[in-house]
């Protein structure tokens, strides 16, 4: 009689739990009807809806400006009149390692500096915190939440609470992850993100142009695409936001420029062809 009865109480806990989750996410269920990315390489990177957390993956450390810059523009679409404010939490002893925001080019990437709040804590204890209190700030846009080593605080429990707290508080978290190994999450999206080769700049070949992305979304709830995980995007940054340059490893995918970023200086000539060297 006792395993019965314990039995019906894991099942009653069980349509409990159901029931809150069901409340705590209405966004999700409105998303469900439509995917997060426009697959046309001619239209835009359709933003994910406000209210959702989100993994954005590197494999390196030294890709973290990538996958900063890539949650930075979805953030910035959630941007609004009455969420004027995105909260950047980072750890003080790995910010040597992942760099400072620099106020002129989070301009030139259309966003105010003023917008973007700055905070740095001891431990992890702390910034999971600090980021489930900001996301039930109804100022707050969006929280990004770099974390190089999270240790076992980051567990399914963590990242429940947390998803919880954006769906209750319709401020999405973008947690920055580094490494290639997966552990479980309770996140409704899951992006790999590494850096392309920008594009030329309109008016100097030589120069730097916009930045681009490869993007691959490994885990997404409302996605109706049957190659998750396998398709990959590239995008492009505009004045607009993120334009989807084109799909990786399909017929469409015939433009060239596709690359790696560099990881260092490359000699060039100088000075309209002087070598470098007398």
């Amino acid at each position: 009689m006792q395993v019965v009865d314990r039995r019906q109480a894991i099942a009653r806990l069980r349509t409990q739990i159901e029931g809150i989750e069901k409340r705590s996410f209405p966004e999700v269920r409105q998303a469900q009807s439509r995917p997060y990315i426009i697959r046309a390489p001619d239209e835009k990177f359709a933003p994910a809806p406000a209210g959702l957390l989100h993994e954005v993956w590197s494999d390196e450390v030294r890709n973290s400006g990538a996958a900063f810059g890539f949650a930075l523009g979805q953030a910035r679409a959630l941007l609004g009149r009455s969420r004027p404010a995105i909260l950047f939490l980072q750890l003080a002893h790995e910010a040597q390692q992942t760099g400072l925001p620099y106020g002129p080019g989070l301009c030139h990437f259309g966003l105010c500096p003023e917008a973007l709040i700055i905070g740095r804590v001891r431990n992890v204890t702390e910034l999971l915190w600090a980021a489930e209190e900001a996301a039930g700030c109804k100022a707050v846009a969006a929280i990004i939440v770099d974390i190089i080593h999270p240790g076992k605080i980051l567990d399914f429990t963590a990242s429940r609470r947390l998803a919880m707290r954006a769906g209750r508080g319709k401020a999405s978290v973008f947690l920055l992850r580094y490494g290639r190994e997966r552990e479980a999450g309770a996140s409704h999206l899951r992006w790999r993100v590494a850096p392309v080769s920008s594009m030329e700049a309109l008016f100097d070949a030589r120069a730097p142009g916009c930045p681009r992305w490869q993007v691959c979304l490994e885990k997404g709830q409302g996605m109706v695409s049957d190659m998750l995980g396998q398709m990959r995007w590239v995008l492009n940054w505009t004045e607009n936001g993120f334009a989807l340059e084109q799909a990786v490893g399909t017929d469409k995918a015939g433009k060239a420029g596709v690359g790696p970023a560099l990881s260092g200086p490359v000699p060039t000539a100088l000075g309209y062809g002087l070598s470098e060297t007398a």
